[in-house]
């Protein structure tokens, strides 16, 4: 079907914008077409536009596309946070708690594989650490984990789900004490998975009988971390909801709605996301795009409706730590957010049209709109695969 052609004036939710009268780089929108479930999109698309085009085989019901302004401070919180160190400024120290935390993990996992107990104290101290740091810059910490060559360890994502529940949780606005205890649920919540057979616990189950088996890795994080001394008392409960499903589709409860506290709803959109990113064989290896793309389609339905959109604002179009094609052919990765314009971000160019690594590496703020040309301005082309340049952290800045 042909799309169809509208003043903004007619705008209505559950219509799917697929094209503006004007480039998407000259709007605030993260994605190039979209439901309409907002008064916030239909007031910046009267803003930026006087037409649009819409695809009326994407159209989706009114109740299911409008996420209103009350069902989202249902899910925020009233502390506000400041930056108060740069990117420059706050990756040392980020590389500091990252490499001390990877090292607490593979402690735990040595720990729980022999039969011990895990220290609750390095714990505690390795979530408070990236907690401090994701307060100071979110931006710093995201881009360290992105860039970090990943081990073949089972608990080698925890780090990275521990920082980016932290960095929601802040974007969400939640109290820094709470922060702290999502950060240690997302370093603790698949601990159970150490109790599975490695293989499995490596691959992901592929048949019926390994599903059952593997879905028993809840009860073993739930079974560790209550006789786990030291640690907040709502992790073990916690750790049992991050695969429970909004509909009542998840496990090993079946939750539904309300029944799922809001931690356990930011960490099962959080694991998803890992999931779909992460390397194999931890995850499908999809660009983070994508990946937010099945999680939108999602809402509703496995994810809880306002969580999802907070959770797109928060990860942005082009992720901190994403590698990206410019239109000057030079490849740069993402530094820092911003807020304002999400597709014009810091960057950092790290390869020349050429694909000769460059040092040192330059920096852009697509924000001041920096020209490569006389007339012509630096824009992001595409985003590429996260692997596809490999750049030592402790390079980064020197």
């Amino acid at each position: 079907m042909e799309l169809r052609e509208i003043s903004v004036e007619d705008l209505t939710f559950g219509m799917y914008v697929s094209k503006l009268d004007r480039p998407w780089i000259e709007t605030p929108f993260m994605f190039q077409g979209f439901v309409l479930k907002s008064d916030k999109q239909i007031d910046a698309l009267k803003k930026h536009c006087k037409r649009v085009f819409i695809d009326p085989e994407k159209e989706e019901p009114p109740e299911l596309a409008k996420v209103t302004a009350e069902d989202i401070a249902k899910v925020r919180g009233t502390t506000v946070y400041k930056e108060t160190a740069s990117v420059e400024v706050e990756l040392p120290r980020a590389q500091k708690t990252y490499a001390s935390t990877t090292v607490v993990v593979k402690e735990l996992s040595r720990a729980v594989e022999i039969g011990n107990s895990i220290d609750s104290t390095r714990s505690n101290e390795a979530a408070a650490q990236i907690t401090e740091s994701v307060v100071r810059n979110p931006d710093a910490m995201a881009l360290l984990t992105k860039l970090q060559e990943k081990s073949g360890a089972t608990l080698s994502r925890a780090v990275e789900i521990s920082v980016m529940m932290t960095i929601f949780a802040r974007f969400l606005q939640l109290p820094q004490e709470r922060m702290e205890i999502l950060g240690t649920l997302g370093l603790l919540q698949d601990v159970g998975k150490l109790k599975l057979p490695t293989e499995l616990a490596t691959r992901g189950p592929i048949n019926p009988a390994e599903i059952e088996l593997y879905r028993t890795h809840v009860n073993h994080s739930v079974e560790i971390l209550s006789d786990t001394q030291g640690i907040h008392p709502e992790l073990p409960g916690l750790a049992s909801l991050h695969h429970e499903r909004f509909d009542g589709s998840g496990y090993p409860r079946g939750l539904r709605g309300d029944a799922i506290p809001l931690s356990g709803l930011i960490a099962g959109i959080v694991d998803a996301f890992d999931s779909l990113t992460a390397p194999q064989p931890f995850g499908e290896h999809l660009p983070p795009a994508t990946a937010l793309n099945i999680i939108y389609k999602g809402r509703g339905k496995q994810f809880h409706p306002a969580l999802v959109e907070q959770f797109i604002q928060c990860i942005g179009v082009f992720p901190v730590g994403s590698v990206v094609e410019l239109n000057s052919g030079e490849v740069a990765i993402v530094i820092a957010q911003n807020m304002v314009r999400r597709m014009k971000p810091r960057i950092m160019i790290v390869k020349d049209a050429q694909g000769i690594l460059l040092r040192p590496y330059r920096m852009l703020d697509l924000m001041k709109d920096p020209k490569f040309k006389s007339d012509e301005p630096y824009r992001i082309l595409r985003a590429m695969e996260y692997d596809s340049v490999q750049i030592d952290p402790r390079e980064l800045f020197l």
